[in-house]
């Protein structure tokens, strides 16, 4: 797998965490506090979409995950 891969499956992953945690409905809930994470992900997300600065991706390099070569 390649870096991408791990940034969107990690963001995926969280996001989805964080709101059974944090919707009430939910049989997982804990607090409402929680949809605060999902907010930080999907801001993180669309700066570094501006910015191209991923704090997930400089540590995956550093890991040794290779990145993509093209669009797959």
């Amino acid at each position: 797998m390649t870096v991408n891969q791990f940034v969107r499956i990690f963001a995926g992953a969280f996001v989805l965490i964080s709101l059974a945690l944090g919707v009430e409905a939910s049989p997982l809930f804990v607090s409402k506090n929680f949809l605060w994470f999902t907010a930080f992900v999907g801001l993180n997300l669309f700066q570094s979409g501006f910015t191209r600065f991923c704090p997930l991706e400089n540590i995956l390099r550093k890991l040794g995950v290779k990145d993509s070569i093209g669009c797959a």
